[in-house]
């Protein structure tokens, strides 16, 4: 009778842990939804005149953050996530405010249904990186972390030319 109690914790316990990597994932598409949404309002934000505005000369001016944050969600996606982005050259010759959301909506609509196709399974699994071995969810962290930290750099820019930026969507 112990066995029996035992196995069924056990197996109880194999399938919270399933359900909470399921939960990983819904929570990752949502919030990468919202951030989508929020990023593409900060990018409009900024008039086309300013896009190749940079607060000092050896920065990034806002069209570049916007490309460079499309960029490493595309190499991320394709090469460890089995996204299907434009590479990172076909970037480079992409100009203009309308180009650059364009492009910058569909690393997000990439990102997200590679986030999507990935099983829980998969979430465990190594990946070769320049930094080291590393799991899937740990390259969707890095992802939502490189996201986050040239978002803010781009809020600062629209404060510095005196526009306020959308209110904070979270998750």
């Amino acid at each position: 009778m112990k066995t029996i109690y035992i196995f069924s914790f056990c197996l109880l316990y194999l399938f919270s842990c399933i359900n909470l990597s399921a939960q990983y994932l819904n929570e990752v598409i949502t919030k990468w939804e919202n951030a989508t949404s929020y990023t593409l309002d900060i990018a409009d934000l900024m008039p086309a005149e300013h896009y190749e505005y940079r607060p000092t000369p050896e920065i990034m001016s806002f069209a570049e953050q916007l490309l460079h944050m499309t960029a490493n969600m595309n190499w991320l996606g394709n090469s460890y996530l089995n996204a299907n982005s434009h590479s990172v050259s076909e970037l480079d010759s992409v100009s203009g405010k309308e180009d650059i959301l364009t492009v910058l909506n569909e690393g997000f609509e990439n990102a997200v249904m590679a986030f999507k196709n990935i099983s829980i399974e998969e979430l465990d699994d190594e990946v070769e990186f320049f930094a080291g071995p590393m799991t899937k969810r740990q390259i969707i962290h890095l992802m939502n972390d490189h996201l986050t930290h040239h978002r803010g750099q781009l809020i600062i820019y629209l404060r510095m030319k005196g526009i306020k930026p959308p209110r904070y969507v979270g998750w």
